[in-house]
């Protein structure tokens, strides 16, 4: 029996406030805390797999502070959804070089949402910008990936913070990262965006508070006077991620140091 502890990290939805996990895995690796597993949702799904295809995690966040964001969107007829998801999709084959999930650096599970069943999706085999894209699927503004029978969409319609999924798969010690259920949120309703994604956080407000005391570690960096699109603050929501995190990384080293104790 090892005594080293497979050790998830849960990357929760949240839109612009997700590049806050860029933050948390620079911390984690500066302070050598690994991680065996990769769960993400929506945005989490995008950050997680666009590092387990390699990327250098600080030359991403440089990226993304200064590229235009409105290059990724691509208008629709309302069909399906405002955005036919064409560009974002291409965006997403060049960062994630490709891959499919065997080829990642480290395993990964992305999550998604079945419009046909109504049931958590989540993806492991296949084309990882194809898992991406389906989990970050807003419903009515970006068009759903259709997979065999299945109609998919973002993940977080049924689950935000996938800690359950984590369980699942084993782990012995679950790291989440909520992006969305911080104190001190602000609700701004501008456009239809704001009324949709404030309308799918207060739906998943309840399996949040049941999910997340079952993890080991709950990181919820301070983004209240974010919005979902403040893409444009990426370095601040970066940095907040790294200070939430170096405020966990005591409590995350002393979680390790214990199961591992109680496995020697």
């Amino acid at each position: 029996m090892s005594n080293k502890p497979q050790i998830a990290l849960v990357l929760g939805a949240g839109s612009a406030r997700g590049l806050s996990h860029i933050g948390v895995i620079q911390v984690l690796l500066e302070n050598n805390i690994p991680f065996h597993l990769l769960v993400g949702s929506s945005m989490g799904a995008m950050i997680g797999g666009i590092y387990a295809s390699g990327a250098d995690i600080y030359m991403l966040a440089r990226m993304v502070e200064y590229m235009n964001h409105g290059v990724l969107y691509d208008v629709n007829l309302p069909r399906m959804g405002f955005m036919a998801g064409r560009k974002i999709s291409n965006f997403l084959e060049l960062m994630t070089k490709n891959k499919t999930f065997a080829e990642l650096d480290i395993p990964l599970l992305v999550v998604a949402t079945d419009l046909i069943t109504g049931e958590t999706v989540v993806i492991e085999e296949g084309s990882v910008a194809q898992a991406i894209r389906a989990s970050i699927s807003i419903p009515g503004v970006f068009r759903p990936v259709r997979d065999g029978e299945r109609v998919l969409v973002d993940g977080a319609v049924t689950d935000r913070l996938p800690v359950r999924v984590a369980q699942e798969w084993g782990a012995d010690i679950i790291i989440a990262v909520d992006v969305t259920f911080c104190g001190g949120k602000k609700i701004v309703i501008r456009n239809t965006l704001d009324v949709i994604m404030t309308s799918l956080d207060i739906l998943q407000k309840q399996h949040f508070d049941s999910v997340s005391p079952l993890a080991d570690i709950l990181i919820q960096p301070a983004l209240g006077g974010y919005s979902p699109q403040d893409f444009e603050h990426s370095r601040e929501l970066v940095e907040l991620g790294r200070i939430a995190t170096l405020d966990k990384i005591e409590d995350i080293k002393k979680t390790i140091k214990q199961w591992e104790e109680t496995h020697s």
